[in-house]
C-alpha cells in the first residue's frame, strides 16, 4: 500500500527524464507536491504534462536551473523560498558524463560541477527550508562507479589527465563522501541524508556520445533496469515509514549496503565540504 504523501512537497532535479521523471511520477501516485527542477523548459513541460496526465495529480510544477551555473542554482533557491515555505524531500537526481572536458562559467569541469558542486550548493540553500518542514528527507542519487573514484585536490577540476569516466566516478564518489558529511551535522536535526545507486537504468544517458559508444551502449542495455525499476530505492527512501530515522547509509535495491572503502574517511569528507564550500561562494 502506497504511503500518502498528499501534505508532503519535493524537489526532484534532473525530473524531466530517465529516473528523474519515473520518480516524479512514483510520488506523485502517492499525492505529493512535486517540483521539477529542470535545466530545459520545453522537455521539462512535455514531463510535467505527462506526469500530470499519468498520475491524474495536478500537484505538479515546474522550475529552472541549470546546475552547473552556481548563480543559477541561488536564483532559483532565492524564487522557491519565496514562494513555498515548506521542503520535506529533496531528491538530487541530475546527472551528466560530458566526451570532451568542457567547464561551466567560473572555469569548473562540467560533469563534476553538475552532478556534484551545483547539487551541494542547492542542498545548502535549502537546507533552512527543510529544518523548519521536519521531519525532512535527503536522497542523493550516486552511482557503483564511485569506487573507481578517486578525488586529488590538486586536480579535482581534472585539468591534467580528464577522462569522461573518471569524471563522472569522481562525482559519484564525492556525492557518498558529501552524504555521510551532511548526515553527520545534520544528526538529531529531523533531516536524514542517504545516498542511491540505483543500478544501470535504461535512459537517454551518453546520448551525447560517438555513433560507436552509443552502439555499445545500446549493446549494453540488455543488462539493464528499467528507469522505473532504477528509481524505487529512491521512492522508497522518500516516503517509506521504515527510514524515517535513518540517514547516513548508502542503498542499492532498498537495501543498506557498503560503500567503498575510501568514501567513509572522515577526514576526505570534511576536506570536500570545504573545498566544495569555498568553489561554490565564487
Amino acid at each position: 500500500m502506497n504511503t500518502d504523501l498528499s501534505n508532503r512537497t519535493c524537489i526532484i532535479t534532473g525530473a524531466n527524464s530517465g529516473i528523474g521523471k519515473a520518480t516524479a511520477i512514483g510520488l506523485a501516485k502517492m499525492g505529493a507536491s512535486i517540483v521539477m527542477l529542470c535545466r530545459d523548459e520545453q522537455k521539462g513541460k512535455n514531463a510535467l504534462k505527462e506526469i500530470k496526465d499519468t498520475t491524474g495529480n495536478q500537484s505538479i510544477e515546474l522550475m529552472i536551473a541549470d546546475l552547473q551555473d552556481y548563480d543559477s542554482i541561488r536564483l532559483f533557491a532565492q524564487n522557491y523560498k519565496s514562494t513555498h515555505d515548506k521542503l520535506h524531500i529533496l531528491i538530487n537526481n541530475a546527472g551528466i558524463m560530458k566526451k570532451k572536458r568542457e567547464t561551466n562559467n567560473i572555469g569548473h569541469e562540467t560533469t563534476f560541477a553538475t552532478n556534484y558542486l551545483g547539487h551541494f550548493l542547492l542542498t545548502n540553500l535549502l537546507l533552512e527550508t527543510l529544518q523548519s518542514s521536519v521531519p525532512a528527507r535527503i536522497i542523493n542519487i550516486s552511482s557503483g562507479s564511485h569506487k573507481r573514484g578517486k578525488l586529488d585536490f590538486d586536480n579535482l577540476m581534472l585539468e591534467q589527465k580528464y577522462g569522461r569516466f573518471k569524471a563522472y566516478n569522481n562525482s559519484k564518489l564525492a556525492n557518498i563522501l558529501f552524504t555521510y558529511e551532511l548526515a553527520r551535522r545534520l544528526e538529531d536535526s529531523g533531516v536524514t541524508v542517504n545516498v542511491v545507486h540505483p543500478g544501470a537504468a535504461r535512459t537517454n544517458f551518453g546520448r551525447e556520445f560517438s555513433e560507436r559508444t552509443r552502439k555499445f551502449l545500446k549493446l549494453f542495455k540488455q543488462f539493464t533496469v528499467s528507469a522505473e525499476e532504477g528509481a524505487k530505492t529512491s521512492i522508497f527512501l522518500a516516503s517509506s515509514p521504515e527510514v524515517e530515522n535513518i540517514t547516513g547509509k548508502y542503498w542499492i535495491k532498498c537495501k543498506q549496503v557498503k560503500s567503498s572503502k575510501n568514501s567513509y574517511n572522515t577526514s576526505i569528507q570534511k576536506r570536500l565540504w570545504n573545498a566544495s564550500k569555498d568553489l561554490t561562494s565564487k
